[in-house]
Order: C-alpha cells, then structure tokens, then sequence
C-alpha cells in the first residue's frame, strides 16, 4: 500500500469530502492569489500614484518658495484642500525610515511606488493604528512631514473580503455536505443491507436516493429473493428426496436384520449403514443453514456442550477474551463444529478446542494430533467431496469429503471464513472457523 493510499480516507463520507472540499480549496487559492496580486499591487499602485502626483505638487510649491513663511502661507491652503496634513519644519515625531506591519498586503507596493515618484522621499511610516500614513521629505527648506489618510493608497480594511470569502466558502461546504451527505446514506444503507445478507441475514430495506442507486437497490433486492426463492426450493426438494432415499433404506435394514447373520449379511448392513450416512451428508451439504433462523446465542455454551458430547478424547482447553452472545444460527454452527470435531477425532487421538473472542471476531479453534494436511493441499481439503487419501475411504469409516465444505459453507453464510494450518501445540491440523461479529 502506498503513502498517498494510507493517507487517504478509505470510507465514502470521507472520499466524498475530499472530493468537496479540495476544489473549494484550490479555487480558494487561485482567487486569493489572483486577488493580492491584481488588487492588492496593482489597484493599490494605481492609487498611490495619484497621491505622489498630489504630494509632488506641494512639493514643487515648496521649492518655489522664497521662505519658509512664504511656503507655509502657500501651501497650508492647497494640502488642506487636498486632505494632507504638512508640518513645516518636520516634527520630532516624524519617521526616520521605513516601516510597515509584519501582514501587510499593499504596504511593500505603496512605499515602493512612493520612492519611485518621489525622489525627495525619505522614510514613510505605516504603522500607525488609525490608518494615518507619515511621510518625511527633505527640501531646500528642510525636512518636510506629510500625513494623510491611508484609504487614499489602499482598500479601507483589505482583509474583510478574504474573511468573507473564507467564511462563505466554509458555509457553502457546510451545506454541500449536508446534501450530499443525504445522498450518500442510502448507498450505504444499501452497503449495509449487501453486507448483512452475505452473513446470511435478509434485513429490511427499501429503496431510496437518486435515481441510479433506486435502480440499484431495486435490482439487490431482486437478486436477494431468487436467491432465497432457488434456496427454499432446493430445500424442499432436498427433503424430499431424503424422505424417498430413506423408505427404501430402512426396508432394507429390516430386511437383513430378519436374515440370518453371517458374513454376507453383515456386508451388506455395513453398506447400508454407510449409505445413510452418505445420504445425511449429502444433504447437510445441500442444506445448509438456509432454512434456519439466526438469533443471539451463548457461544460458550454451544461449544462446551458439543465437547461434552464428544468424549474425553475432546476438551475444552481454553477461552479467550469477554465472552458475549453472538447473533449465528446456532443449528449451522453446532453443525460445523461437530464436523471438525469429528474429523478430528477420526484422524488423531486428542482433540483441544479454543474460543477467542475478538473485537469483530470470534475464533472457534479446533486442533488435533494426527498427521494434518500438508499445506499445498488445504485449498484442494476444503472442495466438495474430496477424500486426500485411501484413509479417508469411506468404505473404511471416512466420510464422504463434505466436512470441511460444509463448515467453510457455513462460516461464509455468517462473514467470516475456515482456515486450515498446522497446530503448534498438539502438531495435527488446526483448524480455525471464524464467525463475523
């Protein structure tokens, strides 16, 4: 997995959040920067070259000047005119060199702009808190304060409109989010619907949102019901193909029980045996767990009583993590478990059982001390009707291979999954049925 795949959100919300709000973002940027650089630079040189023409004016008028007497009787009137204050000689407040705020848009354009139309300018200052902009000239009468409003260079109060902007583009994210968060909900309630009937629970649903994801939805719950419709009759047949299977089975077992035992005889009521036990696979196989309910069950006990009833070969060795009832089938699982319990048996003379609880798991660990399966074959163990050896024969006691597809069946139907490996304790097979929780 990448960085960029970590760093990302995996979920649709946040997919669909990133996808909101990087452009806002981005455009953001584009304006703002567009923005400094056409208003704040050149709008603001534009305006403070109006004002240089108005302070070289008075300037001029200065240099014209006989005296200083001559000038200040001149000129006061004009700057007044023209809303510049002009201190004549400059006062001891008057700036010494230039200074501007650390954030300061258009001060590096304005003092720049200054210098370049008035070549007399000394210093200007504009830090003042009341927006008063101070210039220092010197002249052939001596230095020369100028102070005027700084609205006259630059906009009144420059970042209003970046707040605003800023707060806008928030809002409207708000809002966008809202709505597309109202048309993202039924995609994943329609996730959540998929999700839950791969579990083997139909949950109610109906179909919502725009007019693709209706679509959608619609087709999932079509696909659902001939799912369950082709499960529900493939039962039905099933069970009455068993009942028919039967009848004539235990015709036969009756039949050889009013004979007189011998060898023959025998043969025969092992073969009989071994074909019912063959049709009872068979058909737990075809079965399923899909005519059962799921409900909350005690998965410790579930378990503890299969061991009980298994023998002392079998045992109940440990129980990890908070037990806490689970929703299952618990018909299904008793099903699978006595499954790998009994192969177990079958190939080993210990057989050790563990429960792990998990935060979104729970592990039923089945392990044995007989000779495993080697690790290039476990996919091909865990097919329908496959026997790996002669000792799997089942005209020696084996079964038919359907154990392991039965439990990885009903594993799948409750989202989880059966997995085959070696057991480090007892160095048979393990075998490990995971049930989503």
């Amino acid at each position: 997995m990448s960085v960029l795949q970590r760093i990302l959100p995996r979920g649709l919300y946040g997919r669909a959040a990133l996808i909101l709000i990087v452009p806002i973002v981005a455009i953001q940027l584009v304006f703002s920067t567009e923005f400094v650089q056409r208003f704040y630079e050149d709008v603001t040189g534009q305006m403070t070259q109006g004002v240089a023409i108005d302070l070289d004016f008075l300037l001029d008028r200065i240099e014209a000047s006989a005296s200083l007497e001559e000038a200040r009787a001149e000129v006061m009137p004009l700057a007044e005119a023209l809303q510049i204050t002009l201190t004549l000689p400059a006062g001891a407040d008057a700036p010494t060199e230039d200074r501007r705020q650390t954030i300061d848009l258009s001060g590096d354009t304005i003092i720049t702009t200054l210098h370049e139309r008035l070549p007399t300018l000394v210093a200007a200052d504009l830090t003042d808190e009341n927006r008063v902009v101070s210039l220092l000239f010197d002249t052939r009468l001596g230095p020369v304060q100028a102070e005027l409003n700084r609205r006259r260079m630059s906009a009144a109060n420059p970042h209003q409109l970046i707040v605003l902007m800023i707060f806008t583009s928030v809002l409207m994210t708000v809002i966008a989010y809202f709505f597309l968060r109202r048309q993202l909900r039924p995609i994943t309630k329609l996730a959540e619907a998929a999700e839950e009937f791969g579990k083997g629970r139909a949950v109610a649903y109906k179909p919502r949102g725009a007019q693709e994801v209706r679509a959608a939805g619609r087709a999932f719950l079509d696909m659902r019901s001939r799912i369950e419709r082709q499960i529900e009759q493939r039962t039905l047949m099933l069970s009455g193909v068993s009942h028919d299977l039967r009848t004539p089975l235990t015709r036969m077992r009756l039949a050889l029980s009013l004979m007189p035992e011998d060898a023959e005889v025998e043969a025969l009521q092992a073969d009989v045996a071994q074909m019912e036990r063959m049709v009872d696979e068979f058909l737990a196989f075809v079965r399923g767990d899909a005519m059962e309910g799921s409900e909350l069950t005690d998965a410790v006990a579930l378990v503890r009583d299969i061991v009980d009833r298994a023998g002392p070969s079998v045992r109940l060795s440990a129980i990890e993590g908070t037990p806490e009832p689970l929703e299952m089938r618990p018909q299904a699982i008793v099903r699978a478990v006595e499954n790998l319990v009994s192969n177990a048996q079958r190939f080993g003379t210990r057989v050790e059982v563990r429960l792990l609880f998990q935060e979104r798991s729970l592990r039923i660990v089945v392990e044995d001390d007989g000779p495993g399966i080697p690790a290039d074959r476990r996919d091909e163990a865990m097919r329908p009707f496959t026997r790996l050896d002669a000792s799997r024969d089942p005209n020696r006691g084996a079964g038919v291979g359907l154990g392991l597809s039965i439990a990885s069946d009903i594993a799948f139907s409750h989202g989880g999954t059966l997995r085959l490996s070696q057991s480090d304790a007892l160095g048979g097979l393990r075998v490990d049925l995971v049930l989503a929780r």
